[in-house]
């Protein structure tokens, strides 16, 4: 089971081939034994295992029959010897799903190599050549030949990839409002989200407020309020707007119900400010970070592929994404007291990420709520907080991360970065949900793939080293612009190589 809602649960078909030269028995015997490595290593009951082993185009019909039947939506392919090219490759042209292609190494054999051999190393070759003529997608592993335990390895790491096509293929994005002024740097074409198999929905702010209003005195209100009361505890300072937000919260819980349509999934992006505060009467910060908590994620400031980076960390992870502003340098003062001589990390490697409030219970230490801070200077004068109140504030838990966006530009061409770092323990001495990122060779990245590819200033934050699995999915989805951090002996494009 996954640990979130509105992600796929993922069950796999394991389906053996073999060409009619070889002996069938030599791909059963090795498929049974990589569904005993994988459901002995990884205690998972998500493999199927076909009973049908491929020949041919008949067997290819009868085994897209069985794994359709047993309820698989990802495939794994596994060339236990050589393979028939053209049946093998014909499966994933029809199956409805992302499918990885896998083969067997040679077994210790003694002297009997002669009768047991399976030449699935030459037949892997054959099979992507035919993928390749056909015009199939499909997912190769680095190394795509292996024993039974590391290909058991290889399909529980197609697991998050797989989990991710098959979300955005039943995902609807639903917005409300335009991006506020200056805000274009979250300009959203959305061919490229068609292209990628995502719905999307835009809505007025008025649809919204309207369907707020529509929710006022909804029984289910305290409910809400004491679900909230017990997850902020102590940090529940100010306790007079829970009703407002508790409201907020079941207008977008219902709205995505009645609006996901024929979608199985939802996020959304959703405009926070500025008339925002002055119509609903609160900071919508903290329901954002309860519905990421709940796998829905609620982007900011109508960030369309903030939203989506975010569900397609979710799917990766499978854990709570948030969504930061990549949004100050760290003060000399702090990186001296702090950092320096610390942790491995030059001042121009660290950066504060940063969002008002919209970090979920989880990811904080000692959340607490509060008002949007920037807010109540102009709205409410610095005034007694009313309409400012509904952040989540706290510093965010220290540990690994990776920073991510998928981006379509204003030409309408896809790319992306992930970029491996952590999160330090280290006190931020600000507001928000906040936290100090150390990432090698910032500055670098900062310049030559954020401000020189025209980045926006939002990230998804995706809490563990996932860049392996994001690389190899983006790879499967078509994004040829994958950029990363590069170490220092690794140039960017148009980078100044005489620089001091």
């Amino acid at each position: 089971m996954n640990k979130l809602g509105n992600i796929p649960e993922l069950k796999l078909g394991l389906v053996a081939v073999s060409r009619d030269c070889f002996p069938m028995s030599l791909s059963e015997n090795r498929r049974k034994a990589v569904v005993k490595a994988y459901t002995e290593k990884y205690g998972k009951d998500n493999l199927y295992e076909c009973p049908t082993v491929i020949e041919n185009e008949v067997d290819m019909r009868k085994a897209l029959d069985e794994v359709n039947a047993a309820g698989c939506n990802a495939l794994v392919v596994y060339l236990g010897n050589f393979g028939p090219e053209t049946p093998e490759t014909l499966l994933a042209k029809y199956f409805d799903g992302p499918a990885m292609y896998v083969a067997a190494a040679e077994d210790d054999c003694g002297d009997k190599l002669v009768d047991n051999r399976g030449d699935a190393y030459c037949g892997m070759l054959n099979a992507s050549y035919n993928l390749k003529l056909r015009g199939i997608k499909a997912y190769i592993p680095e190394y795509p030949v292996g024993t039974a335990a590391e290909v058991a390895d290889m399909i529980n790491g197609f697991v998050p990839i797989a989990r991710a096509v098959v979300g955005l293929k039943n995902l609807k994005i639903i917005t409300f409002g335009p991006r506020p002024q200056d805000f274009l740097a979250c300009n959203a074409p959305i061919a490229r989200l068609y292209d990628l198999g995502v719905e999307i929905e835009e809505n007025s702010e008025l649809d919204l407020f309207e369907a707020y209003n529509n929710h006022k005195d909804d029984p289910r209100i305290p409910e809400v309020i004491a679900d909230m009361e017990k997850e902020l505890g102590e940090g529940n300072k100010m306790a007079g707007i829970l009703p407002r937000l508790a409201q907020y919260e079941l207008t977008l819980l219902d709205w995505a119900e009645a609006h996901k349509g024929e979608r199985k999934f939802v996020a959304f992006a959703n405009k926070c400010w500025p008339a925002f505060q002055t119509q609903f009467r609160f900071v919508p910060c903290y329901v954002n970070g309860r519905l990421g908590a709940r796998g829905i994620p609620v982007s900011c400031e109508v960030d369309i592929y903030g939203a989506l980076s975010e569900y397609i960390g979710e799917c990766i992870s499978d854990d709570v994404v948030t969504l930061l502003d990549i949004n100050n340098t760290v003060p000399g003062d702090i990186y001296r007291e702090e950092i320096q001589g610390k942790f491995d990390y030059t001042q121009h490697d660290t950066f504060m990420g940063f969002h008002c409030g919209n970090g979920s219970a989880c990811i904080l230490n000692n959340p607490t709520m509060k008002y949007q801070l920037i807010m109540n200077r102009g709205l409410e004068g610095g005034g007694e907080p009313d309409i400012s109140r509904g952040t989540l504030e706290g510093d965010i838990k220290p540990g690994a991360v990776t920073f991510f966006r998928l981006q379509s530009t204003s030409d309408a061409a896809l790319r992306s970065y992930a970029a491996q770092g952590e999160i330090l323990p280290v006190a931020t001495r600000s507001f928000g949900t906040i936290g100090i990122f150390g990432i090698k060779e910032m500055g670098r990245f900062y310049r030559y793939v954020l401000i020189e590819k025209n980045y926006p200033h939002h990230g998804a934050v995706v809490f563990g080293h996932y860049g392996k699995a994001i690389f190899d999915l983006l790879k499967y989805l078509g994004v040829e612009d994958r950029e990363f951090n590069r170490p220092a002996n690794f140039r960017y494009h148009g980078e100044n190589p005489y620089k001091d």
